[in-house]
């Protein structure tokens, strides 16, 4: 059999050859591991020009058609998840590209949506570093959230499992998505809202919709000039889903109290972005679904791919 070389893309952790059973494959897979962003579409193209086989996680390295015609012999590519908005599929299909993809046991972002919630209101984070670095006892007096309302944009799988967990911390939960439902709502337990009542009744906002183009730039200036000023938003969806620059100015001018941000437009973040400079936002580098637990699976569920398909059978979980 004729070996085939497989990359795995942006392995930040350093951790996808220790959590799966990559030697299964040691007779078929030649593996070399990317732990750093591509900086270019051109970059991609020429570090992956003699790979068969293609490893993504999510959309940290896009796909577009403009890539795969750069290459020629990539036959199989996996993305983490089931769906991934970065790749062309169209284009995958044309150039006779599998693409298979992963799936979750369980997920782990609304727990983390929660934990960003808490930093804004109680600032355990910058409390804690305060703390190690010796200055003043008690200078930040926290907002007590047991009574607030939440505003979930977006109640899906996510977004109903985040309405669950700000419930039992006792606050009152409204919703709004384009497609959403008073009856679906009240299903779900929670209120149901317009989009313009949920901005300016929510005293925190909290994002769960999937990336789409009827998505982007879903949260505009105009959703964020109806926030109280003593209101917070949470975004650990896509960071396109919300107006960026809009953010930007509103926590600027102060308009809003804060933000917490798990997803960005651009990621990496880039270290000079004005975002890094404000002390009213908290940010995270895409932690939403990084666990060691959810990367356990995604990497040996792409090994049990790999393996299926080396071998002539069908991918288990085949997107295109």
């Amino acid at each position: 059999m004729t070996r085939l070389r497989c990359a795995i893309l942006d392995d930040y952790f350093n951790i996808a050859l220790d959590v799966a059973d990559w030697p299964k494959l040691s007779d078929r897979i030649d593996v070399t591991v990317f732990s750093h962003p591509f900086t270019s579409e051109q970059a991609a193209a020429s570090a992956l020009a003699d790979f068969e086989i293609v490893c993504a996680m999510r959309e940290r390295t896009a796909f577009p058609k403009s890539l795969f015609d750069s290459l020629p012999k990539l036959k199989l590519l996996l993305t983490s998840g089931m769906r991934n908005a970065s790749i062309d599929m169209e284009a995958a299909k044309a150039k006779g590209v599998a693409i298979g993809g992963t799936q979750y046991s369980r997920d782990p972002t609304a727990p983390l949506t929660m934990g960003l919630i808490l930093e804004l209101t109680r600032g355990i984070g910058r409390e804690n570093a305060r703390m190690h670095a010796g200055e003043p006892w008690q200078t930040f007096a926290g907002v007590e959230i047991e009574g607030l309302t939440l505003g979930i944009v977006g109640l899906g799988k996510l977004g109903s499992k985040m309405a669950g967990i700000a419930k039992a911390f006792g606050m009152n939960v409204i919703a709004w998505s384009p497609n959403l439902t008073p009856e679906k709502c009240k299903a779900a337990g929670v209120g149901y809202a317009t989009k313009e009542e949920l901005f300016a009744k929510a005293d925190i906002v909290t994002i769960h919709v999937v990336l789409s183009e009827r998505s982007r730039g879903l949260v505009g200036a105009a959703d964020l000039a109806r926030m109280k000023p003593t209101a917070f938003l949470v975004n650990t969806a896509r960071g396109p889903i919300v107006d960026e620059q809009a953010l930007l100015e509103a926590l600027q001018q102060r308009k809003i109290a804060g933000a917490g941000l798990d997803v960005f437009s651009v990621e990496p973040l880039p270290v000079d972005h004005p975002f890094r400079k404000l002390d009213n936002l908290v940010l995270t580098p895409h932690l939403g679904y990084a666990t060691e637990d959810g990367l356990r699976i995604h990497y040996g569920q792409m090994v049990e791919a790999i393996d299926a398909w080396t071998r002539g059978g069908e991918l288990p979980r085949k997107l295109a």
